[in-house]
């Protein structure tokens, strides 16, 4: 199964090495392919060098990609923590 949605970092520090690290951990518990992007740039999920290269701040559109068989599961998580601003209470 193939899953692609878009979703907004709302929290206010962006997708910093902290929260770049959650998002690390939740992908990891998957085997499907996860492919994390802005407009300008794709990286795996699993990655953290990847997912802090992309600097995204606050505001910025994020598309997430996932494959495989628990792609829905993974898609639930990992949009989870991007609305629940990975837990970050500004």
């Amino acid at each position: 199964m193939k899953l692609e949605r878009q979703t907004k970092v709302i929290n206010r520090l962006g997708l910093h090495a902290r929260a770049s690290a959650k998002l690390v951990k939740s992908a990891g518990r998957y085997t499907s392919s996860i492919l994390i992007g802005t407009d300008s740039e794709t990286v795996d999920g699993k990655s953290i060098m990847g997912l802090m290269m992309l600097a995204a701040t606050q505001g910025t559109t994020m598309t997430i990609t996932i494959e495989g068989e628990d792609a829905e599961n993974a898609m639930h998580d990992i949009v989870g923590l991007f609305e629940n601003r990975f837990d970050e209470h500004e």
